[in-house]
């Protein structure tokens, strides 16, 4: 995703990469394509996924978000059916640069990874990190990007989706407002929407989530990561 250089020739190559909160535990390969002018080679290194440890949370909701109706269940594939259209694009360049910032100025939860049971049943993994925000607080783009999907979905609420170019994506949900439309470029610090508790919510806050090629991973540890100095 970028390069290091010194007087002007490149000295090393930086990548983001992450494991899926899903992604087993044990030995996996890691496999990085290079490419330059007209040569092409491979490099493979074995990496260990260790087991992480994670809560199981109980949350109350409304119960047509735990057993759907024939209605619910039109709504339900009508947002899937967007959402994988969006994220099926992704710009082939970074559109990010520099640190990625937090979406709002909020304190965090540690709820990345919690299984969380929905009136008393397993319904899903939390695939992001939970910000304590009050109804109406201003949300911000976590860094440049373009705007791939913003519409009212049927778990997510009010939702924003940015493209950060090569499948790097974020996510954000249950707004009260949108203030931004598909295709529109935004900057890191940009207001996107206001924070609220539209979709499967037990109140007002904010949901961030982190996709990277189809995997989700902590936005916590994208946060502490120094990125300003790449190139």
């Amino acid at each position: 995703m970028g390069s290091g250089k010194t007087g002007g020739a490149a000295t090393a190559w930086y990548a983001l990469a992450g494991v899926d909160v899903e992604a087993p535990s044990g030995t996996s390969t890691l496999k990085i394509s290079v490419r330059s002018h007209d040569t092409s080679r491979e490099i493979t290194s074995t990496i260990a996924i260790h087991p992480a440890h994670y809560r199981t949370s109980s949350i109350t909701v409304e119960p047509k978000f735990v057993e759907p109706g024939p209605e619910d269940q039109k709504q339900i594939e009508a947002a899937a059916k967007a959402k994988e259209k969006a994220l099926a694009q992704s710009a082939d360049h970074p559109l990010w640069s520099g640190n990625f910032v937090a979406p709002v100025k909020a304190q965090a939860t540690d709820s990345f990874g919690t299984r969380r049971m929905f009136n008393g049943k397993l319904a899903s993994i939390h695939k992001g990190t939970d910000f304590r925000a009050h109804m109406g607080t201003p949300v911000m783009a976590g860094n440049s990007g373009t705007v791939i999907l913003a519409q009212l979905l049927y778990y997510e609420g009010n939702c924003v989706m940015i493209d950060h170019g090569l499948g790097l994506t974020s996510i954000s949900m249950h707004l009260s407002r949108i203030d931004v439309k598909p295709g529109e470029r935004v900057k890191k610090g940009q207001q996107i929407g206001l924070s609220g508790a539209t979709g499967r919510v037990t109140g007002p806050h904010l949901h961030w989530a982190i996709r990277w090629q189809g995997a989700y991973f902590d936005p916590a540890k994208l946060l502490r990561l120094n990125l300003n100095n790449l190139r």
